[in-house]
Parts: C-alpha cells; sequence; structure tokens
C-alpha cells in the first residue's frame, strides 16, 4: 500500500492508542483494568471464561454535509415516539460542538471506542463548509477522532480529484488555502470506496477495507456507496468511475478480510431504508426483525454475506436500529442515525478473543440524540475562525421575505420548492421570453429560509447570501429546454415511477402556473392524473412544444428524470443562487418583503390513515 498522509495520520493515531494501554504490562493488568471484559458469570455471554469476551463501542452518524453550525429549522428537528404511543417533536438538536461532546462523553469508560461514519459527510454543506471545499468539516472530523468512513454520493459532487483531495491534504488547485501559514492537512481518517472504481483499471478509487486493531483486536470495515449515485450525482462528479453492486462488493471484500484473519467486520454502506415511523427511537423490530422496515437496505441487508457483523448505513436520512435477517436467517443490526448530526448510533460488539469474531447473539444498538449542551470548546473556535473568515460574503443581505419558508418534507409541493422554482423560470425568461414553467428537485432545496434573525444579527425577514447558499449549495446552472406535452406529462409520471422513484415520489417543485392531482391512492404514473393537469389554466396539450426550465443536474437525467435528458434546443444560463439572489432582488425590499407562495400548486390525494 502505498504511503499518503492519511496513511501516516493514521499510524500517529494507532500510537495513540498503544501509547494509552503502554502502562498494562500484561493482559491479565489489562483484563483487571478494563470493566468491558466479560468476567466468569456476566449475563449475555455464551462461554463465562474470564478474560475471553471484549465489549467494542462502535459510535456511528451519517450525512453530516457539513452542518457545523447547529442547523436550523426542520434540519434541527426530531421525533420522539413515547411510552403512551404519542409522538413529541424535539427542538433544536445537532451541530458539530454538540456532536463532539457527546460523542467524548460516550466513549468515556469504553477503552476499546470505534467511531465511524456512513458518507456524505460533505456534500450540499452550508456556505461556513461550502465555501471553504469542506476543509473545515474534514478538520471537526479530525478532530472528534473519526476512525473510518465510507463514501457517499455528495463525495462525488466536485469530482473524484477533488475527494482524493480531502483525503490526502493540499492547497486546492484554483482556490488555493484559506489562510496564511495554513496547510489542509488532509482526513486523518480513511475514506472507504470499495465498490467506486476506475472505468479503465478496475481498481479501486480508495481503500476499499480498512482494519481496526488494539491489543490484538481487530475489526475490519468496508465502505460502499449506492451503486446508483451516477444518477443522482452531476455527470462531471462520477468521470471515468464505475459503481458496482453494494452486496457483491461487501461479499467479495469480506472474504478478503477474513483471508486475512480478521473476523470482526462491519459494512459502512451509504444506503438506506425507511422506518415506518419518522420517530428516531421507533421500535421497528416490534413484529419481527425487520417488519418495521422497507427500501433498498433491506434487501441489501438480505443478500451481505453473514460473516458482516453489523451494518452502518445512510443516504436516506432516516433514524433506525433494526435487525433484518442476514442470508442465514439470523438477525443482524442495521443502523442510521438521521442526518446533519442531530443523532449517534451507539453499537455494542461483543469479541470473542478465542473465535477473533463478533458474539452477534450480543450485538445491541441505539440511536442518541445530540442535544445542544456542553459544547466541545476546540469545535467552538473552529467554528468561529470559518465564520469570521466567510462573513464579508455570507452576511451579505440579498432580498427580504414575509415569513418563513419551509423546504420539501413530503411528496407535495413546498413555499420554498415553489419559491425557487419561480426564480428559475424568471431567470429563464431572460433567456428566453417565451420560457413557459420551471421545475426544481426536491433534494436540491436543502434547507428552509427562517424569518427570525439569525445569530449574524440582520433582522427578521432578512435573507442573506449564507442563507440563500444554504438552499442551493450545488452550483448547477439554469438550463431550458423543449419538451412536447407527452413529454412534459412522462416527465410528471417519472416522479412515482421507475427504480429510484416508485417506492419513495421526488415530487418536483413548480413554478406558478403549473398545477395537477397527484393522487398516491393509486399505483403507477396512474397517480399522476393526466387530464388534471394544468399550464396557466389550459390543459396540456400532448403535441405542443413547451420551454421547461431546470437545473442542470435534473436536465442530465438526474433523480431519475431520464425524460428531460431527451430536451431540445438547451440554453444554459446564470448559476441557480444567481437566479435565485436576482429574484429576490427584484422582488423584495425592507418596506415590501416577498410574499412566500403558497403549497398549493399541486393537489395531493393521500391514502387514508390505518
Amino acid at each position: 500500500m502505498p504511503t499518503t498522509p492519511h496513511h501516516q495520520h493514521r499510524r500517529r493515531r494507532t500510537h495513540r492508542l498503544l501509547a494509552a494501554a503502554a502502562g498494562l504490562a500484561t493482559v491479565g493488568a489489562l483484563t483487571a483494568a478494563l470493566p468491558g471484559i466479560a468476567s466468569a458469570g456476566e449475563a449475555g455471554h455464551p462461554d463465562k471464561q474470564s478474560g475471553r469476551y471484549q465489549d467494542i463501542q462502535l459510535l456511528s452518524f451519517n450525512d453530516f454535509h457539513g452542518n457545523l453550525e447547529p442547523p436550523r429549522s426542520s434540519s434541527g428537528r426530531l421525533m420522539e415516539l413515547q411510552p403512551d404511543g404519542s409522538v413529541k417533536t424535539i427542538e433544536g438538536v445537532g451541530g458539530v460542538e454538540y456532536l463532539a461532546g457527546s460523542l467524548r462523553t460516550a466513549r468515556a469508560g469504553h477503552p476499546y471506542s470505534i467511531t465511524a461514519a456512513a458518507g456524505d459527510l460533505v456534500g450540499g454543506s452550508p456556505l461556513v463548509s461550502a465555501l471553504f471545499h469542506d476543509e473545515p468539516t474534514i478538520e471537526a472530523m479530525n478532530a472528534l477522532d473519526l476512525d473510518v468512513t465510507g463514501v457517499g454520493n455528495h463525495e462525488f459532487d466536485e469530482g473524484a480529484a477533488e475527494l482524493k483531495r480531502l483525503q490526502e491534504g493540499g492547497c486546492h488547485p484554483k482556490d488555493g488555502c484559506y489562510e496564511e501559514g495554513r496547510t489542509f492537512e488532509g482526513a486523518q481518517f480513511p475514506y472507504l470506496a470499495a465498490n467506486v472504481v476506475d472505468e479503465k483499471t478496475g481498481k479501486p478509487m480508495l481503500d476499499p477495507t480498512f482494519v481496526w486493531e488494539k491489543d490484538g483486536i481487530k475489526v475490519g470495515f468496508i465502505g460502499v456507496t449506492l451503486e446508483g449515485t451516477p444518477d443522482i450525482v452531476t455527470a462531471s462528479g462520477v468521470k471515468g468511475l464505475k459503481f458496482l453492486d453494494e452486496t457483491e462488493t461487501i461479499n467479495k471484500y469480506a472474504r478478503q478480510l477474513q483471508k486475512r484473519g480478521v473476523k470482526s467486520i462491519v459494512a459502512l454502506i451509504h444506503e438506506g431504508g425507511y422506518p415506518a415511523s419518522d420517530a428516531y427511537n421507533y421500535g421497528c423490530d416490534a413484529n419481527g426483525p425487520g417488519s418495521g422496515i422497507s427500501g433498498p437496505i433491506v434487501e441489501i441487508a438480505k443478500g451481505v454475506d453473514a460473516k458482516v457483523d453489523a451494518l452502518v448505513t445512510g443516504h436516506t436520512h432516516t433514524a433506525y436500529a433494526c435487525t433484518i435477517p442476514d442470508p442465514e436467517g439470523n438477525p443482524r443490526t442495521v443502523t442510521s442515525a438521521a442526518s446533519f448530526g442531530r443523532l449517534y448510533t451507539d453499537t455494542t460488539l461483543t469479541y470473542d478473543r478465542r473465535t477473533r469474531d463478533i458474539v452477534r447473539t450480543s450485538v445491541k444498538s441505539a440511536n442518541h440524540v445530540v442535544v445542544r449542551k456542553n459544547p466541545a470548546a476546540d469545535m467552538t473556535g473552529l467554528i468561529a475562525r470559518y465564520k469570521a473568515l466567510s462573513a464579508p460574503i455570507g452576511n451579505r443581505p440579498i432580498g427580504w421575505i414575509a415569513a418563513g419558508a419551509a423546504k420539501p418534507e413530503a411528496p407535495d409541493d413546498s413555499p420554498l420548492g415553489n419559491l425557487v422554482a419561480d426564480a428559475q423560470l424568471a431567470h429563464a425568461k431572460t433567456l428566453d421570453p417565451s420560457a413557459d414553467l420551471a421545475l426544481m428537485n426536491p433534494g436540491g432545496v436543502r434547507e428552509s429560509l427562517v424569518y427570525a434573525s439569525s445569530d449574524a444579527g440582520e433582522g427578521d425577514g432578512v435573507v442573506t447570501y449564507g442563507e440563500a447558499f444554504g438552499v442551493q449549495p450545488f452550483s448547477n446552472t439554469v438550463n431550458l429546454l423543449d419538451l412536447t406535452g407527452a413529454q412534459l406529462l412522462t416527465v410528471l409520471q417519472q416522479q412515482v415511477t421507475g427504480p429510484k422513484n416508485e417506492g419513495a415520489p421526488k415530487v418536483l417543485q413548480p413554478s406558478s402556473g403549473l398545477s395537477y392531482t397527484l393522487d398516491l391512492t393509486r399505483t403507477g404514473a396512474d397517480r399522476v392524473v393526466a387530464d388534471s393537469v394544468r399550464l396557466n389554466g389550459a390543459p396540456l396539450d400532448p403535441a405542443a412544444t413547451y420551454r421547461v426550465a431546470v437545473n442542470s443536474f435534473l436536465a442530465d437525467g438526474g433523480d431519475g428524470f431520464g425524460e428531460l435528458a431527451k430536451g431540445t434546443n438547451r440554453v444554459v444560463g446564470a448559476d441557480d443562487l444567481t437566479a435565485f439572489e436576482a429574484y429576490l432582488r427584484a422582488n423584495s425590499s425592507a418596506s415590501a418583503p416577498l410574499q412566500v407562495p403558497a403549497a398549493d400548486r399541486i393537489n395531493v390525494v393521500y391514502p387514508p390513515k390505518p
């Protein structure tokens, strides 16, 4: 294996771990000193031999997305299931100061503790991280002692070369270094990309596996992202790369780890599921293992070799600590910690020193809320440093709103999604006055706009550049293209059909003038009621040509909207954030703030609640 900066960092961390145990001369002394080792008669272990078993703490999280500052509005909220069956909303959770503090507290008394993540640490990040190409987030992850992470789809937003730079360090090739005397050192933890290979050589672009080791205990990690990453990332970000089947890849490297004598294995999978409840503490095994969870992770988990002892997952931004049967029919823990650092998962893996494997019957997992108490001082300082650097850009006012604007949360249109679509249509009309409508992907609207003044003190209703950046951080361009009415109907039907959107609809946010009924009591394409589609009050004409504005991600067929890639006469405009800023400036002022559009453009018919 070639020596790179992150391997050097890894050796430094291993040295710290070994040094911590240097005062314990023998294994017997170690056993006596560490309460996590099972003693004779301890419950929960099949063999009561003293010193044979060691509890390993696995702390994990996923989909952090550069949320160094506490996330606002719905992004900083969780649902909690109460003992009486009701659901309580918990406001004000997350933020790296509190995540770091929570992890450090959780590690106390656990000498064998590993911290792992399941992808999307970066990408789609707020300005304080994104402005610096997410270097601040990598610095924060180093400081909170992350041991290993898998890649996610958003790690490829800026391409493979940029991901490698985040791993290995060095100044940005265009923007350079951001502070005099400081050079970005890169991640002191390995990014794993077992199923991401070079199209020409077939070799993984980054390390496929990592082995954590202490006092003879070895735990292997395999990292994969979803095979469909090219469908949800801008084409330039994955150029020259091939994404392999998640299950087959994990099984391949599980066999390799076993041959190397590593029998305790954890898979970090950036693909997830959908629990039957939004509550983070929902018991998804109440009616049997895996009974309360659906989605892609279920089939992946059922196919991953039984040699793998636990699955840490992500991507869907949901919370669960479930068991799903492995190929041998035995339950295996599968976890996800929502997103944005609002939760972390604490999993106990009981290691058998004789077999060098995890005692699967003893694995226990639970999600814990990252409450905003006892912030980590070093993280507070890191945020303050980068906020000061970003303030001249981020605090600049660009518009005014009369009320808060919520981002998309359900298969429906939303106030903020509609506002973004209106802004893109307005920009499209500057390119071609005949532009008819705009459609915005819900996943591209990242943060709600909050009416209350932020800690920058700009005043209620003021939209700063930093807040607008948080809404649209991807630097997509606004594209204008021709579609027939029949094609436009197909686009609307692709919201609820196809392998990506059939089970989890992606409802495009429409500009003013487009309306239709989405009947979720129906199935397949029929859920879009064809004869209900109206544009400025007129029925959709299948033979007519419509000028449609979408961002570059959608124009290339992203998110399962392949019909958009067939559009003709494409014109490329400004980036979406520039269009959003221009719309706010043109349509709002301090004395006449913009009235946020209502979420009333799509008539959604929901199935009756059970």
